[in-house]
Protein backbone atom coordinates (compact mmCIF):
# COMPACT_ATOMS: atom_id res chain seq x y z
CA UNK A 1 0.00 0.00 0.00
CA UNK A 2 1.00 3.60 -0.55
CA UNK A 3 0.64 5.73 2.57
CA UNK A 4 1.01 9.51 2.37
CA UNK A 5 1.38 11.55 5.55
CA UNK A 6 0.70 15.24 4.92
CA UNK A 7 1.42 18.30 7.05
CA UNK A 8 4.14 16.54 9.04
CA UNK A 9 7.27 17.92 10.68
CA UNK A 10 10.60 16.04 10.57
CA UNK A 11 10.46 14.89 14.19
CA UNK A 12 6.93 13.54 13.67
CA UNK A 13 8.06 11.24 10.83
CA UNK A 14 9.80 8.89 13.26
CA UNK A 15 6.47 7.65 14.61
CA UNK A 16 5.39 6.39 11.18
CA UNK A 17 8.70 5.03 9.88
CA UNK A 18 7.86 1.45 10.87
CA UNK A 19 5.09 1.47 8.24
CA UNK A 20 7.77 1.72 5.57
CA UNK A 21 9.05 -1.78 6.28
CA UNK A 22 6.23 -3.37 4.28
CA UNK A 23 4.59 -0.44 2.51
CA UNK A 24 5.53 2.65 0.53
CA UNK A 25 5.37 5.66 2.80
CA UNK A 26 5.72 9.27 1.71
CA UNK A 27 6.04 12.30 3.97
CA UNK A 28 4.81 15.70 2.79
CA UNK A 29 5.54 18.74 4.94
CA UNK A 30 2.81 20.66 3.12
CA UNK A 31 -0.95 20.33 3.53
CA UNK A 32 -3.18 18.20 1.34
CA UNK A 33 -4.58 20.21 -1.55
CA UNK A 34 -5.55 19.56 -5.17
CA UNK A 35 -1.96 19.67 -6.43
CA UNK A 36 -0.75 17.29 -3.71
CA UNK A 37 -3.64 14.92 -4.43
CA UNK A 38 -2.69 14.86 -8.11
CA UNK A 39 0.92 14.02 -7.19
CA UNK A 40 -0.23 11.14 -5.02
CA UNK A 41 -3.38 10.01 -6.79
CA UNK A 42 -2.30 6.38 -6.33
CA UNK A 43 -2.34 6.64 -2.51
CA UNK A 44 -4.30 3.99 -0.61
CA UNK A 45 -4.08 5.73 2.77
CA UNK A 46 -3.70 9.41 3.60
CA UNK A 47 -3.30 11.25 6.88
CA UNK A 48 -3.33 14.95 7.61
CA UNK A 49 -4.36 17.58 10.12
CA UNK A 50 -7.39 19.90 10.04
CA UNK A 51 -5.90 22.54 7.75
CA UNK A 52 -5.67 20.13 4.82
CA UNK A 53 -8.35 20.18 2.13
CA UNK A 54 -10.55 17.09 2.38
CA UNK A 55 -13.23 18.46 0.08
CA UNK A 56 -14.97 16.43 -2.59
CA UNK A 57 -12.93 18.15 -5.30
CA UNK A 58 -9.67 17.03 -3.71
CA UNK A 59 -10.71 13.55 -2.59
CA UNK A 60 -12.06 12.55 -6.01
CA UNK A 61 -8.54 13.01 -7.41
CA UNK A 62 -7.45 9.80 -5.66
CA UNK A 63 -7.91 6.64 -7.71
CA UNK A 64 -7.88 3.94 -5.03
CA UNK A 65 -8.18 5.74 -1.71
CA UNK A 66 -9.42 3.41 1.01
CA UNK A 67 -8.66 5.11 4.31
CA UNK A 68 -8.29 8.58 5.82
CA UNK A 69 -6.59 8.88 9.20
CA UNK A 70 -7.28 12.42 10.34
CA UNK A 71 -5.01 13.65 13.09
CA UNK A 72 -7.85 15.36 14.91
CA UNK A 73 -10.94 14.59 16.96
CA UNK A 74 -13.35 16.53 14.76
CA UNK A 75 -14.13 15.49 11.20
CA UNK A 76 -16.09 18.54 10.06
CA UNK A 77 -13.22 19.40 7.70
CA UNK A 78 -13.78 16.14 5.75
CA UNK A 79 -16.49 15.55 3.13
CA UNK A 80 -17.91 12.54 4.96
CA UNK A 81 -20.71 12.12 2.43
CA UNK A 82 -18.15 11.60 -0.34
CA UNK A 83 -16.30 9.08 1.83
CA UNK A 84 -19.50 7.13 2.48
CA UNK A 85 -20.40 7.15 -1.22
CA UNK A 86 -16.98 5.77 -2.19
CA UNK A 87 -16.43 3.33 0.66
CA UNK A 88 -13.55 5.30 2.20
CA UNK A 89 -13.14 4.60 5.91
CA UNK A 90 -12.28 7.50 8.22
CA UNK A 91 -10.66 7.23 11.64
CA UNK A 92 -10.05 10.04 14.08
CA UNK A 93 -8.20 10.62 17.35
CA UNK A 94 -11.03 10.67 19.89
CA UNK A 95 -8.93 11.66 22.88
CA UNK A 96 -5.45 13.08 23.09
CA UNK A 97 -5.42 16.34 24.97
CA UNK A 98 -8.26 16.84 27.41
CA UNK A 99 -5.84 18.40 29.87
CA UNK A 100 -3.91 20.16 27.08
CA UNK A 101 -6.87 22.05 25.62
CA UNK A 102 -8.38 22.72 29.06
CA UNK A 103 -5.10 24.25 30.20
CA UNK A 104 -5.22 26.58 27.19
CA UNK A 105 -8.68 27.72 28.27
CA UNK A 106 -7.10 29.06 31.41
CA UNK A 107 -4.12 30.46 29.55
CA UNK A 108 -6.60 32.60 27.61
CA UNK A 109 -8.67 33.41 30.70
CA UNK A 110 -5.67 34.42 32.82
CA UNK A 111 -4.31 36.50 29.95
CA UNK A 112 -7.60 38.42 30.08
CA UNK A 113 -8.12 38.52 33.85
CA UNK A 114 -4.59 39.73 34.60
CA UNK A 115 -4.14 41.86 31.45
CA UNK A 116 -0.97 39.95 30.61
CA UNK A 117 -0.53 41.25 27.05
CA UNK A 118 -0.82 44.92 28.03
CA UNK A 119 1.42 44.40 31.05
CA UNK A 120 4.12 42.59 29.05
CA UNK A 121 4.03 45.12 26.20
CA UNK A 122 4.31 48.02 28.63
CA UNK A 123 7.21 46.44 30.51
CA UNK A 124 9.11 45.80 27.27
CA UNK A 125 8.94 49.52 26.62
CA UNK A 126 10.53 50.14 30.01
CA UNK A 127 7.28 51.37 31.55
CA UNK A 128 6.68 49.79 34.96
CA UNK A 129 3.59 51.79 35.92
CA UNK A 130 0.48 50.01 37.21
CA UNK A 131 -2.21 52.31 35.80
CA UNK A 132 -4.89 50.42 33.91
CA UNK A 133 -3.49 46.99 34.73
CA UNK A 134 -5.73 46.02 37.64
CA UNK A 135 -7.23 42.58 36.99
CA UNK A 136 -9.69 40.39 38.85
CA UNK A 137 -9.60 37.13 40.81
CA UNK A 138 -10.97 33.93 39.36
CA UNK A 139 -11.79 32.63 42.83
CA UNK A 140 -15.45 33.14 43.56
CA UNK A 141 -16.41 33.66 39.91
CA UNK A 142 -18.88 31.38 38.15
CA UNK A 143 -17.76 29.46 35.08
CA UNK A 144 -20.27 27.97 32.68
CA UNK A 145 -19.00 24.94 30.78
CA UNK A 146 -21.00 24.10 27.66
CA UNK A 147 -20.16 20.53 26.68
CA UNK A 148 -18.80 18.13 29.27
CA UNK A 149 -16.83 15.65 27.24
CA UNK A 150 -13.29 14.92 28.36
CA UNK A 151 -12.03 18.45 27.65
CA UNK A 152 -14.99 20.22 29.21
CA UNK A 153 -14.81 17.98 32.27
CA UNK A 154 -11.12 18.73 32.71
CA UNK A 155 -11.83 22.46 32.38
CA UNK A 156 -14.40 22.09 35.16
CA UNK A 157 -11.80 20.38 37.37
CA UNK A 158 -9.30 23.19 36.81
CA UNK A 159 -11.97 25.81 37.52
CA UNK A 160 -12.80 24.11 40.81
CA UNK A 161 -9.08 24.19 41.62
CA UNK A 162 -9.19 27.98 41.25
CA UNK A 163 -12.07 28.11 43.71
CA UNK A 164 -14.67 28.87 41.06
CA UNK A 165 -18.29 27.79 41.05
CA UNK A 166 -18.99 25.68 37.96
CA UNK A 167 -22.24 25.26 36.06
CA UNK A 168 -22.52 22.94 33.08
CA UNK A 169 -24.82 22.13 30.20
CA UNK A 170 -24.73 19.01 28.06
CA UNK A 171 -27.33 17.05 26.13
CA UNK A 172 -25.90 13.94 27.80
CA UNK A 173 -25.14 14.84 31.43
CA UNK A 174 -22.48 12.83 33.29
CA UNK A 175 -24.02 13.10 36.75
CA UNK A 176 -21.66 10.79 38.59
CA UNK A 177 -18.55 12.65 37.44
CA UNK A 178 -20.30 15.96 38.11
CA UNK A 179 -20.78 14.96 41.74
CA UNK A 180 -17.15 13.87 41.94
CA UNK A 181 -15.82 17.13 40.46
CA UNK A 182 -18.33 19.30 42.27
CA UNK A 183 -20.51 21.11 39.76
CA UNK A 184 -24.16 21.28 38.77
CA UNK A 185 -25.89 20.72 35.45
CA UNK A 186 -28.41 23.44 34.62
CA UNK A 187 -30.45 24.50 31.60
CA UNK A 188 -28.61 26.50 28.95
CA UNK A 189 -30.60 29.66 29.78
CA UNK A 190 -29.64 29.47 33.45
CA UNK A 191 -25.98 28.82 32.64
CA UNK A 192 -25.80 31.86 30.37
CA UNK A 193 -27.55 34.16 32.85
CA UNK A 194 -25.47 33.13 35.88
CA UNK A 195 -21.96 32.64 34.44
CA UNK A 196 -19.20 35.23 34.62
CA UNK A 197 -17.19 33.15 32.13
CA UNK A 198 -18.66 30.88 29.45
CA UNK A 199 -16.34 28.23 27.99
CA UNK A 200 -17.31 26.22 24.89
CA UNK A 201 -16.45 22.52 24.50
CA UNK A 202 -18.81 21.15 21.86
CA UNK A 203 -18.01 19.60 18.46
CA UNK A 204 -18.41 21.56 15.26
CA UNK A 205 -21.42 20.27 13.31
CA UNK A 206 -24.77 21.44 12.00
CA UNK A 207 -26.41 20.99 15.42
CA UNK A 208 -23.91 23.32 17.09
CA UNK A 209 -23.51 25.87 14.29
CA UNK A 210 -24.15 29.35 15.73
CA UNK A 211 -25.08 27.80 19.07
CA UNK A 212 -23.96 31.07 20.64
CA UNK A 213 -25.94 33.63 18.67
CA UNK A 214 -27.48 37.04 19.38
CA UNK A 215 -30.17 35.49 21.56
CA UNK A 216 -27.57 33.61 23.61
CA UNK A 217 -25.54 36.77 24.12
CA UNK A 218 -28.68 38.63 25.23
CA UNK A 219 -29.14 36.04 27.97
CA UNK A 220 -25.58 36.46 29.31
CA UNK A 221 -24.58 38.64 32.24
CA UNK A 222 -23.38 42.16 31.48
CA UNK A 223 -19.60 42.07 31.18
CA UNK A 224 -19.32 38.28 30.81
CA UNK A 225 -16.29 36.67 29.17
CA UNK A 226 -16.47 34.09 26.37
CA UNK A 227 -13.75 31.46 25.84
CA UNK A 228 -13.87 29.34 22.69
CA UNK A 229 -11.37 26.53 22.13
CA UNK A 230 -13.91 24.33 20.33
CA UNK A 231 -14.81 25.34 16.76
CA UNK A 232 -15.28 28.78 15.25
CA UNK A 233 -18.63 27.80 13.75
CA UNK A 234 -20.15 27.42 17.23
CA UNK A 235 -20.25 31.23 17.66
CA UNK A 236 -22.08 33.58 15.31
CA UNK A 237 -19.32 36.05 14.50
CA UNK A 238 -21.46 39.11 13.83
CA UNK A 239 -23.32 38.57 17.10
CA UNK A 240 -19.97 38.22 18.89
CA UNK A 241 -18.82 41.56 17.47
CA UNK A 242 -22.03 43.23 18.60
CA UNK A 243 -21.73 41.73 22.10
CA UNK A 244 -18.15 42.98 22.39
CA UNK A 245 -18.95 46.46 21.10
CA UNK A 246 -22.02 46.86 23.32
CA UNK A 247 -20.25 45.77 26.48
CA UNK A 248 -22.42 42.69 26.93
CA UNK A 249 -19.09 40.85 26.71
CA UNK A 250 -16.17 42.51 28.45
CA UNK A 251 -13.70 40.23 26.65
CA UNK A 252 -13.27 37.07 24.61
CA UNK A 253 -10.51 34.48 24.37
CA UNK A 254 -10.58 32.62 21.06
CA UNK A 255 -8.42 29.80 19.79
CA UNK A 256 -10.69 29.34 16.77
CA UNK A 257 -12.38 31.53 14.17
CA UNK A 258 -15.01 30.69 11.53
CA UNK A 259 -12.43 31.11 8.77
CA UNK A 260 -9.02 29.48 9.26
CA UNK A 261 -6.18 30.16 8.76
CA UNK A 262 -6.99 33.56 10.27
CA UNK A 263 -6.73 36.60 8.06
CA UNK A 264 -3.65 38.66 8.87
CA UNK A 265 -3.41 41.14 6.02
CA UNK A 266 -5.84 43.04 3.82
CA UNK A 267 -4.12 41.56 0.77
CA UNK A 268 -4.92 38.05 1.96
CA UNK A 269 -8.54 39.01 2.57
CA UNK A 270 -8.95 40.42 -0.92
CA UNK A 271 -7.15 37.51 -2.55
CA UNK A 272 -9.41 35.06 -0.72
CA UNK A 273 -12.47 36.99 -1.84
CA UNK A 274 -11.53 37.11 -5.49
CA UNK A 275 -10.66 33.42 -5.41
CA UNK A 276 -14.14 32.85 -3.94
CA UNK A 277 -12.69 30.64 -1.24
CA UNK A 278 -14.35 32.43 1.68
CA UNK A 279 -17.31 34.61 2.55
CA UNK A 280 -16.24 38.24 2.58
CA UNK A 281 -18.52 39.23 5.47
CA UNK A 282 -17.08 36.50 7.71
CA UNK A 283 -13.53 37.38 6.76
CA UNK A 284 -14.15 41.03 7.53
CA UNK A 285 -15.61 40.10 10.91
CA UNK A 286 -12.57 37.94 11.70
CA UNK A 287 -10.33 40.77 10.56
CA UNK A 288 -12.02 43.15 13.01
CA UNK A 289 -11.76 40.64 15.87
CA UNK A 290 -8.00 40.49 15.37
CA UNK A 291 -7.79 44.24 16.02
CA UNK A 292 -9.91 44.46 19.16
CA UNK A 293 -8.00 45.12 22.39
CA UNK A 294 -10.46 43.12 24.49
CA UNK A 295 -10.08 39.98 22.38
CA UNK A 296 -7.22 37.50 22.75
CA UNK A 297 -6.80 35.22 19.73
CA UNK A 298 -4.42 32.30 19.33
CA UNK A 299 -4.01 30.36 16.04
CA UNK A 300 -5.84 27.10 16.90
CA UNK A 301 -2.94 26.09 19.09
CA UNK A 302 -4.77 24.83 22.19
CA UNK A 303 -3.84 21.24 21.29
CA UNK A 304 -0.22 22.02 20.51
CA UNK A 305 2.03 20.64 23.19
CA UNK A 306 4.76 18.12 22.50
CA UNK A 307 3.01 15.52 24.65
CA UNK A 308 -0.41 15.97 23.05
CA UNK A 309 0.96 15.89 19.51
CA UNK A 310 2.82 12.68 20.29
CA UNK A 311 -0.42 11.14 21.58
CA UNK A 312 -2.09 12.18 18.30
CA UNK A 313 0.70 10.56 16.27
CA UNK A 314 0.64 7.34 18.31
CA UNK A 315 -3.13 6.96 17.94
CA UNK A 316 -2.96 7.73 14.22
CA UNK A 317 -0.29 5.07 13.77
CA UNK A 318 -2.48 2.52 15.53
CA UNK A 319 -5.43 3.53 13.36
CA UNK A 320 -3.40 2.99 10.17
CA UNK A 321 -1.95 -0.31 11.39
CA UNK A 322 -5.45 -1.46 12.30
CA UNK A 323 -6.83 -0.63 8.86
CA UNK A 324 -4.00 -2.53 7.17
CA UNK A 325 -4.69 -5.52 9.44
CA UNK A 326 -8.44 -5.35 8.79
CA UNK A 327 -9.21 -4.28 12.35
CA UNK A 328 -9.84 -0.56 11.99
CA UNK A 329 -10.18 1.38 15.24
CA UNK A 330 -11.75 4.77 15.99
CA UNK A 331 -13.98 4.65 12.91
CA UNK A 332 -16.15 7.70 12.37
CA UNK A 333 -19.50 7.36 10.61
CA UNK A 334 -20.75 10.03 8.23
Amino acid sequence: MKIVIFDVEPWECETFESLGENHEIVFEDGELDAAAADRHSDADIISAFIYSDFSRDVLQRFDDLGFIATRSTGVDHIDMDWCAEHGVAVSNVPSYGENTVAEHVFALLLTISRKIIDAADRTRRGDFTQEGLQGFDLKGRTMGVIGTGDIGMHAARIARGFGMEVLAFDVKPRDEIAREVGFDYVAMEELLSRSDIVSLHVPGNEKTRNLIDADAFDRMKEGAILINTARGSVVETEALLEALSSGKLSAAGLDVLPEEPVVREEAELLRSYFNREHHLDTLLADHILLRLRNVVITPHTAFNTREAVQRILDTTLRNIEGFIAGETSNLVSS
